[in-house]
């Protein structure tokens, strides 16, 4: 039985931040991983992903950024350069080593409180002993039960970032931010595409007006895009040259020689021994706690309540420091929320409607972003900048961008302004530089406190 402080299932975002911080504490370190130890987000998701946006991005202003150079870029991003079929991931091992850590390759199951045992190559085992146990085993593509979907041969993220060749045809299930901004990079190719959305608007969690931005701008770059509308069964091989056909719940059909499933993840639970600690892994709701019991924590994807990157950094270190007695807890108030797709779409706190539920007394005020300065110079004429103000406590509670590359950088100073409850009349009053997205929002920052000082805090 080997001992350590902390053994750490997953090496993904979530647990290689909570590993590298453990370790910078003095703790022990074993980190216990199947695949990849850097997990989806630098070889199959974030990183390639976005690397594809810009490139798409540039070609769509001129052809100067063919596919060819698009897909090399991509696989130097990855470690993953020709004649290799998959990423190198040999630099995150070593980073992890460096700083005193024990890399692990195998699948880890908990036997008991503080006990992980993982089964090798071979079937050889290694048995390990914790005072905390930390499972971040990320997401994998949630299989929707369509009639006929798996003789098609569908696409996940793994596949469609990491693809060679154009497909012929691209038909999208699913409109969150995966689904649209990988609609949009094949599209700017010159690939077909074809999105459905089974909610009323792409998005759904993010902000109406960064919904309703986004889909124009996916419907200038020619994609068709349904919403309202569900998958029922797929007619492989069925359509035009071959492609897929896929009948839709309003009877419709829509058809792509290559089908990307973007419906949802999955959070693969099953199979890590919770029963040994007394926990019954189909009952564990995503709350974003963290601590499932003595000694051992959830974070990352299945820990809730939001799947992005960002929020597994934030957790993966946040367990530890809990662990290690520090006097925190999860904040989840102000999570940054961003699209990267053009225009560029970026949400944090809540919208007006969560605000009202939320026994606020709200008040939202809103800009296009065509009648901005920033707009004006970038020539943009899609988007907006919106604020949600509390306001008897003359605080922020949420801001919404649309707009140019850059609406992601801008809304972190709503991020820290709800976060810390930042007053309303300090916004206002801070210089924001000419002529910026930030600059936008501190308008309205101002024309809010202008308002409801006039209304003695009434809008």
């Amino acid at each position: 039985m080997e001992h350590f402080d902390f053994v750490i299932v997953g090496a993904g975002p979530a647990g290689e931040a909570a590993a590298q911080l453990a370790l910078s504490r003095g703790a022990s370190v074993a980190v216990v991983e199947r695949w990849l130890v850097g997990g989806m987000c630098p070889f199959w998701a974030c990183m390639p992903s976005k690397t594809l946006l810009h490139a798409a991005y540039v070609h769509a202003l001129g052809d100067r950024y063919p596919w060819s150079r698009a897909s090399a870029r991509r696989d130097y991003m990855i470690n993953r350069e020709p004649p290799r079929s998959a990423p190198d991931d040999s630099g995150h091992v070593h980073e992890l080593e460096r700083t005193g850590g024990t890399v692990i390759r195998g699948d880890a199951r908990l036997a008991g409180p503080g006990r992980v045992t993982v089964t090798l190559g071979e079937g050889a085992i290694r048995e390990l002993e914790a005072r905390h146990v930390v499972l971040a085993v990320g997401s994998t593509t949630r299989m929707p039960p369509i009639e006929g979907l798996a003789d098609t041969e569908p696409w996940t993220n793994i596949e469609l970032t990491s693809t060679r060749e154009l497909p012929r045809s691209l038909l999208v299930l699913g409109g969150g931010p995966t689904g649209v901004e990988l609609s949009q990079v094949f599209a700017r190719f010159g690939v077909p595409v074809t999105l459905v959305e089974s909610n009323p608007r792409l998005l759904a969690r993010d902000h109406p007006r960064n919904s309703e931005a986004v889909q124009a701008g996916l419907e200038r770059d020619g994609i068709a895009v349904h919403t309202g509308v569900r998958g029922l069964r797929v007619q492989p091989a069925a359509g035009q040259d071959g492609a897929h056909r896929l009948e839709l719940s309003d009877g419709r059909t829509v058809e792509g020689h290559r089908i990307l499933i973007s419906i949802g993840r999955a959070f693969p639970l099953s199979g890590l021994g919770l029963e040994s600690v007394g926990l019954d892994p189909t009952a564990i709701e995503p709350d974003g706690r963290l601590r499932l019991a003595d000694g051992l924590w959830l974070v990352g994807d299945p820990a809730g309540p939001e799947l992005h990157t960002h929020v597994s950094h934030y957790q993966g270190e946040l367990a530890v420091r809990m662990a290690l007695g520090d006097d925190v807890r999860p904040d989840y108030r102000a999570i940054p929320r961003c699209t990267y797709t053009d225009p560029e779409a970026a949400f944090t706190g809540q919208t007006l409607e969560q605000a009202q539920a939320a026994g606020h007394d709200a008040a939202e005020f809103t800009q296009p972003m065509a009648t901005t300065s920033k707009g004006y110079v970038s020539e943009t004429d899609l988007g907006h900048v919106t604020i949600v103000v509390d306001r008897k406590e003359r605080v922020l509670l949420g801001a919404a961008i649309a707009g140019p590359p850059g609406s992601s950088e801008a809304i972190h100073e709503a991020v820290l302004a709800v976060k810390s409850s930042t007053p309303l009349g300090m916004l206002a009053d801070t210089i924001h530089a000419f002529p910026t997205t930030a600059r936008a929002m501190g308008l309205l920052f101002s024309q809010a406190d202008r308002e409801l000082g006039r209304a003695g805090g009434r809008a």
